[in-house]
């Protein structure tokens, strides 16, 4: 919105310039989204806790866990109108890749708060089904796809992906890419949801994989860039560097309130929400298969609860001793903030990593 009310009058005062640079309207994006969270934050707090919007506490998790009864969840009402405000006010509107990131953080998000609403209004305290969590979510996907793949490109750009480590895109038939995208997305979704279980586990590796992809996004959208780096050029993806840089200030405020011990924890509103950006952003951006790597906690804390359940199935034996993944660590003996660390230590090296593969082609 600033940008279309300012930057036209930049032949009367040459200053309103710096709103033509992607680069300028990201950083301000990010601290926008971030003073917004630290506005709103205490009032929701006291808001949910007034309305007993509290999380569940499993019985048969760590023993650490049940002083944080009466805790209050569903943060993704701090962190969702923080990005969704600082967008409308750096971003440009009119790019599609806007548009439709934004229509995931929304649909995902709206999923995530009817879950969590079911939770807490006593209709169920086990919330929606994981049927029709999943099939909800399965639709989203699908439209995504849907819009990404006929938007009117066509032709080898809308089918291809780039592969961390090789200097040439893969060209894929329409129904694998379909399929790959939309497990990304639905793959994302489920990920950061999972990995949301300790004060500050998810918001510190969304912050970390938001910076990296903010970077990615405005290498891919620079033509020359994108050439020398032998990635796949995409006009118009600039603005995503704006809307992940809104995401990195809006967790980074969240984190605020969020960090141990933590005044409210994200719920199902947040991680389906943010889960859900990030890997419509990895499609829209071309890095389906890179987000496997600088999201490897998120896919590390799914791959446990898909063996575990698994195992459990085929077997009647469990292989960690809780899932997901930091539960199992914690049980192990660690403390929560040391899973949280090192969590996040694990996560710099794989942003570190993710940023390496664009020379080591």
């Amino acid at each position: 919105m600033l940008y279309y009310f300012l930057f036209p009058l930049a032949d009367a005062w040459k200053a309103l310039n710096v709103f033509r640079y992607i680069t300028f309207r990201s950083i301000y994006a990010a601290i926008t989204a971030f003073l917004i969270c630290l506005l709103l934050g205490p009032w929701i707090i006291r808001t949910l806790k007034k309305g007993g919007v509290e999380q569940a506490i499993r019985q048969d998790g760590p023993g650490a866990h049940l002083k944080k009864a009466g805790t209050p969840t569903m943060g993704g009402l701090i962190i969702l109108p923080a990005i969704f405000i600082s967008v409308g006010l750096w971003a440009r509107w009119e790019q599609f890749a806007v548009w439709v990131t934004m229509a995931s953080m929304l649909w995902f998000g709206a999923v995530g708060f009817w879950d969590d609403f079911i939770k807490f209004s006593g209709k169920n305290p086990k919330g929606m089904s994981s049927r029709l969590k999943l099939a909800l979510q399965a639709v989203g996907g699908v439209a995504i796809m849907a819009a990404v793949m006929f938007r009117g490109e066509g032709g080898a750009l809308a089918m291809s992906i780039n592969v961390p480590f090789f200097k040439s895109a893969l060209h894929l038939p329409v129904w694998l890419y379909f399929v790959l995208g939309w497990t990304v997305i639905v793959g994302a979704c489920n990920g950061v949801n999972f990995t949301d279980g300790l004060d500050g586990l998810a918001s510190g590796a969304l912050a970390l994989v938001g910076v990296t992809f903010a970077i990615m996004s405005y290498l891919v959208a620079h033509a020359k860039f994108a050439n020398y780096l032998l990635v796949i050029h995409v006009p118009g993806g600039g603005e995503l560097t704006v809307i992940c840089s809104a995401m990195v200030g809006a967790v980074l405020g969240f984190l605020w309130f969020n960090s141990h011990p933590a005044e409210i924890f994200m719920g199902d509103t947040g991680s389906l929400a943010l889960g859900g950006m990030l890997g419509t952003i990895a499609v829209l951006i071309k890095q389906e298969l890179l987000l496997f790597v600088v999201g490897g906690v998120f896919v590390a804390e799914t791959l446990s609860v898909i063996l575990q359940v698994g195992s459990y199935k085929l077997t009647g034996k469990r292989i960690f001793k809780m899932a997901p993944l930091h539960h199992h660590f914690e049980l192990s003996g660690w403390s929560e903030t040391k899973v949280i660390i090192r969590f996040w230590i694990v996560a710099i090296l794989l942003a570190i990593i993710t940023l390496s593969t664009l020379k080591l082609r």
